[in-house]
């Protein structure tokens, strides 16, 4: 059942159509994700949606009474205005008063009392602040917002009560713009688990993979003004969009040659003055020409428009060689202890990824390791003949004034062209690489320092949060740049989908300390471990012996039955795959994602009762 339909939306801001003829339903139920680069209007989608702009031409339709709760990622356009709880709720609870108090001299009140209580009740006002409340500590709000000016909120904390209000409330759609953004770890998964049991639709903007795997239906991809619609989540989307864009390509290459040859058959008829030949010939040309216009318009915007990549250099050692040594490091500021006890190596060719919550010292102890902070214990030992590189989560550039050509060209010895070729895997193409420093987007910058930074090939990559300004293809492009890089990295990141792609070890926070893990998961199953107090030892029974024995033989069964399952389901993956290749329609790309999804889920419980 439609619940918001978009019908032929139109909308440009001076010369620039940033959405173009744009429709689709959200239905009731759906699970949606909204992506694309930055820029291209998913925000401006949004708004229109929810009427703060006007579109060009189209319109939007509310199906029936229809509510949808909207979260922005500027907080200058939520209303804290009202407090902590709905206008229309309050409204209900003065005039509940106002007829408790005129109920004795009024004997017709009592009715109107047993309406509007009722009409409370159903809005959820009793239990209102209590629900609230558990949203708040769910989404990792420690604030009591008790007698608190809301006004005086950080921009974090606005965004965790804007969005606890919006859970309480259910509306029938959720509208969220970038909700992960100010949240660690812990809320995110609370979000996740609460949005894939939601009952109503939910409609997502996110640059957060990982995050989109956990809930997602459906993608939305919104690309040089237009939308395409795929099935499944993150997972699934990549999957069709690669098999899409390998048949669009060949198809496009079979026209353009077809073409070609059509061509040349029409000069020849012209040549030869069969005039009846060389206008039937002109048709089909132009049909060809029709269609041809056609493929190519379907394909991305700018397509393969980034390519970052390392450039490989002879390291001297071996790859095992310890370039990084760190032993019972520890920090403290004034009478805190921020952690102690780290201690860690780092190979040549090593990646390890600093997680855990904010405020943890992840990005104190990048700074330790780069000599930028003193005032610790420990050492740490760091080769004499390494090169090192670094990249904050603020770029800097000693003069702005210069445009992308200079800044790339001061830095590296590179002839014109190879400069220019270089920027253009960057996404810097043609005028592009003579902007100034001063001009670029937050993402152009990081992109421009990426560019130099890789160019200079330094044997240990130190980088705080790289992907924070980067849309989901330019993380993906820089993903697989590190990937194939052949040097060591040390890489603070919240980015869970860039941590596993890329992460040999991860070095995880937790209680005031580091250890290594060998995945993300396994971090975050060790913080999910319950603490229990020593027990005391008692001898075993021989009834307690059998039970031991048969759970024992049950859970043994349950790994053998699980080895089995992800057998069949990984052999079918690859049928699957190889179905792709020659064409495959939406029910196989539908059984792969939900293969995909049920292998977690088995990997999961496999790992937990062999941890057992």
């Amino acid at each position: 059942m439609p619940l918001i339909s978009l019908e032929d939306i139109t909308m440009t801001f001076g010369s620039r159509t940033v959405l173009d003829g744009v429709s689709f339903r959200i239905n009731k139920g759906d699970k949606i994700a909204l992506i694309g680069d930055n820029g291209v209007g998913k925000s401006t989608l949004f708004k229109i949606i929810k009427s703060i702009y006007t579109p060009d031409s189209g319109k939007v339709v509310f199906h029936g009474n229809t509510i949808a709760g909207f979260l922005s990622q500027n907080m200058d356009e939520m209303d804290l205005s009202v407090g902590v709880k709905p206008q229309n709720l309050i409204d209900l609870e003065i005039r509940k008063a106002e007829l408790e108090r005129t109920m004795s001299d009024n004997p017709d009140a009592m009715d109107e009392y047993a309406k509007v209580s009722a009409e409370y009740e159903s809005l959820g006002g009793y239990d209102y602040e209590h629900r609230l409340s558990q949203a708040l500590a769910g989404l990792g709000f420690k604030s009591d917002l008790t007698d608190r000016d809301l006004t005086t909120l950080s921009g974090g904390e606005k965004m965790r009560l804007c969005l606890a209000r919006l859970i309480v409330e259910r509306p029938d759609v959720l509208m969220l713009d970038e909700p992960t953004n100010h949240l660690d770890v812990d809320a995110i998964e609370w979000l996740e688990n609460f949005l894939s049991s939601y009952g109503g639709a939910v409609f997502v903007i996110t640059h957060d993979r990982h995050f989109i795997d956990s809930f997602a239906q459906k993608i939305i991809e919104l690309d040089g003004g237009k939308i395409r619609e795929w099935k499944g989540n993150y997972s699934a989307y990549v999957v069709q969009k690669q098999e899409f864009l390998k048949s669009q390509t060949a198809q496009i290459e079979a026209l353009e040659k077809s073409l070609e040859h059509e061509l040349e058959v029409k000069q020849t008829y012209f040549s030869h003055r069969n005039m009846s030949g060389y206008h039937q010939k002109e048709k089909t040309v132009d049909k060809l020409t029709e269609i041809l216009q056609k493929a190519k318009s379907q394909m991305p915007a700018e397509y393969a428009k980034m390519n970052f990549e390392a450039i490989p250099k002879e390291r001297e050692g071996a790859s095992d060689k310890i370039l990084l040594k760190v032993t019972d490091c520890a920090k403290s500021f004034s009478d805190t202890l921020l952690f102690s006890d780290i201690s860690f190596e780092l190979k040549a060719d090593e990646k390890i990824f600093l997680c855990g919550p904010n405020g943890c010292g992840k990005t104190t102890l990048l700074n330790m390791l780069l000599g930028k902070l003193d005032g610790m214990s420990g050492t740490v030992l760091i080769s004499q003949t390494a090169q090192v590189g670094y990249m904050g989560q603020f770029v800097p550039f000693e003069n702005d004034e210069l445009n992308c050509f200079e800044e790339l060209t001061n830095r590296c010895d590179l002839t014109i062209t190879e400069a220019r070729s270089y920027l253009a895997r960057f996404g810097f193409k043609g005028d592009d690489v003579f902007k100034k420093i001063s001009v670029l987007s937050g993402g152009e910058k990081s992109r421009l320092y990426l560019c130099c930074l890789l160019r200079e090939s330094p044997d240990i990559l130190f980088l705080d949060e790289p992907t924070n300004h980067l849309d989901i293809e330019s993380r993906e492009i820089l993903e697989d740049a590190l990937k194939n890089f052949d040097g060591a990295i040390v890489c603070v990141s919240h980015d869970r989908y860039f941590i596993d792609k890329c992460a040999d070890k991860i070095l995880g926070f937790a209680n005031g300390t580091a250890k290594l893990f060998d995945t993300y998961e396994y971090y975050r199953k060790s913080l999910r471990k319950p603490v229990e107090a020593p027990a005391e030892k008692k001898e075993d029974s021989p009834k307690n012996k059998a039970s031991l024995r048969r759970e024992n033989a049950k859970r043994r069964q349950r790994i053998s039955d699980i080895e089995k399952l992800t057998e069949q389901l990984e052999t079918r993956q690859k049928e699957l795959e190889d179905l792709f290749v020659s064409g495959a329609g939406e029910s196989e790309y539908k059984e792969y994602a939900d293969n995909d999804a049920e292998l977690k889920k088995l990997y999961e419980e496999y790992f937990s009762l062999c941890e057992d």
